[in-house]
This record gives structure tokens, C-alpha cells and sequence, in this order.
């Protein structure tokens, strides 16, 4: 058996968490919706996130970022809310496949669909 966890590491973990969970679609852990505690699907398919303070920034590039695939119905709603939250749009050039995104301290998201796959 195995579990699996996503770990992002943060100056201001308030700031980038409502960007994550907007771009997830997640939710608070039971009893635990402080700004700085993790996020959990609420279907209970994708992993958890949780948010490590970091004592000082990092000047290179993030070395992951994530891909949230959704329905094509959903997209729109999904970027929506993660700009709502503080992120802020990078990319839309290959839209409807993807958009990429980011957080408030530049950790990269990409909302994905099925559409516009084949060019």
C-alpha cells in the first residue's frame, strides 16, 4: 500500500494556499481550516497538500508544478476561481488543452482538458 502527499514549500503559505485549493478543487482537512493547514480532495482520489514554511525564498525556478486535468465544462469555473484566489495567468496560448498558472509566489498550475489535443 502507498499514500501519497504533495509537500509545497512557502514564504507566505496564507497567500498561496487559496490559490491551491481554489485550482484543486479541494477542502480543508476535518476541523483544521486554518490558513496554513493542508487541503484535501474531498472525493478522496488525489493527495493530499500540505505547506512547508520556508525561512528563506529560493531564487530558482520551482522545479515541479502541477497538471489538474477537468472536465472541458469545468475549466472555466476552475480558472476562475484560482484567479479569484490571488493566482495569476501565465499562459493561455494552447487553451482549451491548458492554461498555465500561478500562485502568488510563482509555483506553476496548469487547468487541463481534453480539447484542442490534437494540433
Amino acid at each position: 500500500m502507498q499514500f501519497l502527499e504533495i509537500g509545497i514549500d512557502a514564504m507566505d503559505i496564507a497567500a498561496i494556499r487559496p490559490f491551491w485549493k481554489a485550482a484543486l478543487g479541494y477542502a480543508p482537512e476535518a476541523e483544521a481550516d486554518g490558513p496554513t493547514d493542508p487541503l484535501i480532495d474531498p472525493l478522496g482520489q488525489g493527495p493530499a497538500i500540505w505547506f512547508q514554511q520556508m525561512d528563506h525564498p529560493r531564487p530558482q525556478r520551482n522545479r515541479i508544478h502541477l497538471d489538474i486535468s477537468v472536465p472541458h465544462d469545468e475549466a472555466p469555473h476552475r480558472l476562475k476561481a484560482a484567479l479569484a484566489a490571488g493566482g495569476r495567468l501565465l499562459s493561455e496560448v494552447r487553451a482549451p488543452a491548458f492554461w498555465v498558472l500561478a500562485d502568488p509566489e510563482g509555483n506553476e498550475a496548469c487547468i487541463t482538458t481534453w480539447q484542442g489535443r490534437d494540433n
